[in-house]
């Protein structure tokens, strides 16, 4: 196992150099079977115990690994995270880590749907957009998504092609709204068969299923629903004490 030969003579403490490059090594795609024990790491390093043991818990407590029992230290496969909080893009998240992130077409159509018109406020029998899409990251399933939207303002997207690029774009080019608020719910599920197949997963695996209500100025514009992924994405939500949480309506 290859090691790079840490400076002893740097104010940089011993941990902090082998954390460092045992990062670059998993950016790198080395340790996708399996990662290295303590003692692999202490003799391919010539550090203590004690220094692998502090750069592997900051590698857990960054997300970078974790343990699990039976097996020790293992990589976290989950390729990509987004932060909780913000309005974000999956097309963006993805893409900011270097991966391409492309879409295949389910369905991109006038429909009515009564679900998605009481969450946009509108009449049930309403005519709504629908951008059905499978999401793939590097190629490989990510995500279904289902994005439902007023025809008033979401006609032009009929005519788009895509393949490689986000919603919120679209809108923007078409001069059309773009949310700059809402909510979103998140829950763990095990998907319906058919959604189960488009993703690639096996019977039982889990996955994050969110629902988004978009507003622009206090006007919902989007609903939307994602099945993605839990073991390619992860989210991460930041707090401090004394903040205050507005609750959101029950799926009950």
């Amino acid at each position: 196992m290859p090691a790079t030969s840490l400076d002893r003579s740097s104010a940089l403490p011993l941990w902090a150099q082998l954390e460092a490059d045992l990062r670059a090594r998993l950016q790198a795609g080395e340790f996708r079977d399996s990662f290295p024990t303590d003692l692999e790491l202490t003799e391919a390093y010539e550090v203590s115990r004690h220094t692998v043991r502090e750069a592997i818990r900051h590698l857990n407590k960054t997300g970078v690994l974790k343990r699990e029992r039976g097996r020790g230290t293992v990589v976290n496969s989950a390729e990509f995270e987004q932060s909780l909080g913000t309005l974000y893009s999956l097309f963006q998240s993805v893409e900011s880590t270097g991966v391409e992130q492309t879409s295949e077409m389910m369905r991109c159509e006038v429909v009515v749907d009564s679900i998605a018109a009481s969450h946009l406020e509108l009449d049930e029998s309403v005519e709504l957009v629908l951008v059905e899409r499978l999401r793939l990251a590097g190629g490989s399933p990510l995500a279904v998504d289902r994005a439902w939207l007023p025809t008033t303002i979401a006609k032009p997207l009929l005519k788009v092609d895509w393949t490689h690029t986000a919603l919120y774009d679209q809108l923007a080019k078409a001069k059309s709204p773009v949310p700059n608020q809402g909510w979103e719910r998140l829950t763990p599920i095990v998907p319906a068969p058919a959604d189960r197949t488009k993703l690639g997963l096996r019977k039982g695996d889990a996955a994050f299923f969110l629902e988004r209500l978009g507003s622009r100025d206090g006007t919902p514009i989007e609903w939307r629903t994602t099945i993605i992924r839990g073991d390619r994405y992860r989210f991460v939500s930041d707090w401090s004490t004394g903040g205050r949480n507005e609750l959101r309506p029950s799926s009950a």
